[in-house]
């Protein structure tokens, strides 16, 4: 039932579809669907076969959770707090039903409220709600302190005990001590097939499912599901022949039944499929009051016979009912979750004009930069773009996901964080991680598919003895001096592509100097070049798969275009500027800026002739002046070297040079001969004729370091 995602490749559409199957044959088991024709059959389809439906809910929970990976309980927090709500509201629909049952006559109600509640649910089918939150809690804390296969096998445990007082019941009535135990329990909870006995091995065989080998075929989970299918249906038969069922909710072949089943599931691959994950809750929670609906839709039609007293028939009728009603929520919802996403959208200008300061990002001139990259790269060649430190401070997301739009497959970022963000935000593709990961989290490089520099051998040994399979790119250090395996040390190059754990899916290099067309740097440049590709040779000399191979970056492409080779990794280029105004290129493009950055005038004062402002009093007025304060400062990545007139912005199309010393979040502005300037008048830093590398220029900086360093309390 939970609504999160995993995205490593394609969405997990097998997943979504059998939330639907699952919620039926919830149905199913709620309406007795064969009892009208075999007793037995019913028996075998509702009471064993439908008893997978409620643990594929706790495995998905599990799958989508992953207690492994997360580093605080905020996703915990998140998961509680929405299936709270979702029983509360649950609960307001059943007290009609449970107010005309009697329920709230009965003895000792308060008791009986909080065991139901916590325990039981407040209608039969609403004890699922607990139950997740509970089982989560029990596999989240004891993840964290002992690992998950610790606490698989502790939840395996629990489900032992609680199978003996489910379908085993009759065993442990023949044992006195038994006997006692489990009536204490009774006291507590009408059934084990709770969120202590029941709930926390599936929750944690969903998070051992996340983390398994994703190497083992679909043969092997479909015989294996077969198998224990099978067995299973032969274990539920004995127990209910042989009278030892209290209930009949928990089985032994349950457990690696449904194991083989999600995972054959996951790797049914496509599109998400979210309006099903709303359709099927809504089944789950709406379909007993459809029961109510139909049997008195049949009495008042006289349909008893065809609706209710055939089950085949009242089956039908409570999930026709159900998922009439289940599609016009699901539609509605989704209507009103997309005019709240267009309001956004329309909102987003004027509302962003509301605040302190905004970047604008043009997609159009995004999409536009990528198409005139490709066209100018080599036939075969990729485009990975470069979207590190927030995309050069453009918006990862907002970047990112444009460009996965457009067709780019192929992403670089510096950190594991930077490419499991990616990854949760539906990101496919390959994501190349160039810099430094804790060898300790080789887990999540393999959980979200990410793809690991190997900065040295060493490295990549400590990384292989994590017993953790991971793809891996090779850096080679031509020159540089930073990071990689020097070029010229072959057998720990060819070493490393024989690492046990370690798949080697490409080989690459940096250039350095690859923005000066100064002689001695060209010649440094085609220095490193040549010995990339005797790195290369020897590789292909030893016989070893040959990985996908790059050494180009923005200005490879751009002064360096004849190269042939895999990837281009575009970075600055990708955002429509270069480095500085001064540098040339040798295959100019028509690359536009994607970025914008403004603020606006949040106050005017007139200072007289002599009168100083801001910090150090570095201003004085030769005349009589008015100044502008925008509320925008160095803590929003102005470089401070632009103060005292060294940078301007463009205010009413003209430029108001910066008055005395930026602040950390603020600075003055000269408006003296700007006429029609007011409070809430629009100011420009970049964009509209100013040029990030001209203001990076006059902070004797960088395009790259002036964008990155954009805080993050600005707007996007």
């Amino acid at each position: 039932m939970d609504n999160n995602k995993a995205c490593t490749g394609k969405a997990y559409t097998g997943i979504d579809c059998f939330r639907c199957v699952a919620a039926f044959l919830v149905v199913a088991i709620h309406t007795s669907i064969f009892t009208t024709y075999s007793v037995q059959g019913d028996m075998i389809a509702t009471r064993i076969i439908a008893r997978i439906a409620v643990p594929f809910f706790f495995v998905t929970t599990g799958f989508f959770l992953s207690p492994s990976y997360s580093k605080d309980n905020s996703r915990l927090a998140k998961l509680a707090k929405k299936m709270s709500a979702i029983y509360a509201l649950s609960i307001m629909i059943y007290i009609p039903i449970n107010i005309y049952n009697g329920y709230f006559s009965t003895e000792y109600l308060l008791p009986n409220i909080i065991k139901d509640i916590v325990f039981d649910g407040t209608m039969y089918h609403l004890w699922y709600f607990p139950a997740v939150i509970i089982g989560a809690a029990i596999v989240w804390f004891l993840t964290k302190r002992f690992g998950i296969k610790r606490t698989f096998a502790a939840t395996l445990f629990l489900y032992a005990v609680g199978i003996f007082g489910d379908s085993l019941y009759g065993i442990s009535q023949k044992i006195p001590f038994a006997e006692s135990f489990y009536s204490c329990i009774f006291e507590v909870s009408d059934y084990t097939r709770n969120g202590i006995f029941f709930a926390p091995v599936f929750i944690a065989m969903g998070a051992i499912i996340c983390d398994r080998n994703v190497s083992i075929s679909t043969v092997k989970y479909t015989v294996g599901f077969a198998a224990s299918f099978i067995l299973m249906l032969a274990e539920g038969i004995f127990v209910h022949r042989a009278g030892l069922v209290r209930h009949d909710s928990m089985y032994i072949f349950l457990i690696p039944c449904t194991y083989y089943l999600f995972n054959l599931l996951t790797f049914w691959r496509g599109e998400r499929k979210t309006s099903l994950r709303t359709f099927s809750l809504v089944v789950y929670i709406i379909h007993p009051l459809m029961i109510v609906a139909v049997r008195l839709a049949a009495k008042i039609t006289g349909t008893r016979k065809i609706f209710i007293e055939n089950s085949v028939g009242h089956y039908l009728a409570v999930s026709i009912f159900s998922a009439i009603f289940s599609l016009m929520f699901t539609l509605l919802w989704q209507e009103i979750k997309h005019r709240k996403i267009k309001k956004a959208s329309s909102d987003n200008m004027p509302t962003t004009r509301g605040q302190r300061a905004w970047i604008e990002i043009n997609q159009d001139n995004l999409k536009h930069n990528v198409q005139i990259l490709k066209n100018a790269m080599p036939e075969k060649c990729e485009l990975m773009a470069v979207v590190k430190a927030q995309a050069y401070g453009h918006g990862m997301y907002e970047t990112a996901v444009c460009l996965n739009k457009t067709g780019v497959k192929a992403f670089a970022v510096a950190t594991v964080d930077e490419g499991i963000e990616l990854r949760r935000y539906g990101i496919c593709g390959e994501i190349l991680i160039l810099g430094y990961t804790d060898v300790r989290r080789a887990k999540e490089l393999r959980r979200y598919k990410l793809t690991q520099t190997l900065i040295s051998y060493k490295y990549a040994c400590l990384l292989n003895s994590q017993g953790v399979d991971i793809n891996a790119h090779i850096k080679i250090d031509t020159g540089m001096h930073r990071l990689g395996i020097d070029y010229r040390n072959a057998k720990d190059i060819e070493k490393a592509f024989k690492l046990k754990h370690i798949h080697i899916s490409g080989i690459y290099s940096h250039l350095c100097v690859s923005d000066s067309l100064d002689a001695d740097d060209v010649a440094f440049t085609q220095k490193q070049i040549n010995n990339f590709r005797q790195a290369i040779d020897r590789i292909e000399q030893s016989g070893l798969a040959f990985p996908k191979i790059h050494i180009q970056s923005s200005y490879g492409l751009l002064n360096y275009p004849e190269l042939k080779f895999d990837y281009v990794r575009a970075g600055i280029a990708l955002y429509g500027v270069l480095s500085s105004p001064d540098d040339k290129v040798r295959k100019p493009l028509d690359l536009r800026p994607v970025l914008s950055l403004k603020t606006k005038v949040i106050l005017i004062r007139t200072i007289e002739k002599g009168e100083a402002i801001g910090y150090g009093r570095t201003f004085t007025a030769s005349r009589r002046t008015k100044i502008a304060i925008l509320p925008i400062g160095y803590a929003d990545g102005i470089p401070r070297s632009l103060s005292c007139g060294k940078g301007y912005v463009m205010i009413n199309g003209k430029r108001a040079y910066i008055a005395g010393k930026i602040c950390m979040d603020q600075t003055a502005v000269d408006i003296t001969d700007i006429p029609d300037v007011a409070e809430g008048t629009t100011a420009t830093i970049i964009g509209d004729g100013i040029l990030a590398p001209t203001v990076a220029d006059n902070a004797d900086s960088i395009s790259n370091e002036l964008l990155s360093r954009i805080g993050s309390r600005v707007e996007r």
